[in-house]
């Protein structure tokens, strides 16, 4: 897992993120992040998107330097979607924590089972 130093650099780019909100004082015209956030959740959704490309592409050329690149990218701009819905980059860390140790055959199996009990009957 992360040391404390990794995850308060994912703190530190969060309070950052929040801060430049326009709601938070963020001037679209100065801050990069305050014009996504003013351009509303397509605009950011679709840069997490464009970002995703970018890592498979980065991946598919196998430049080590490019992938680490582009998955800051990605998740900067996923930060940023978190932040639109008041969400913080803890919370995923405490989602990857609780997977930890668990196979992904295990999660997908828990999740399918779940999304059956939640189905309405007929």
């Amino acid at each position: 897992m992360m040391s404390a130093t990794e995850a308060d650099i994912l703190a530190r780019v969060a309070a950052v993120i929040e801060s430049r909100k326009p709601a938070n004082g963020g001037d679209p015209a100065t801050s990069y992040v305050a014009k996504l956030f003013d351009k509303g959740l397509d605009a950011i959704l679709k840069k997490v998107g464009e970002e995703a490309c970018e890592t498979v592409m980065a991946g598919k050329d196998g430049d080590a330097q490019k992938i680490v690149y582009e998955v800051a990218d990605l998740w900067f701009h996923s930060m940023i979607a978190l932040a639109h819905f008041g969400l913080k980059p803890e919370q995923v860390l405490v989602e990857l924590a609780r997977r930890e140790g668990l196979s992904g055959l295990q999660e997908f199996a828990a999740r399918s089972k779940k999304a059956a009990e939640e189905e309405p009957n007929d």
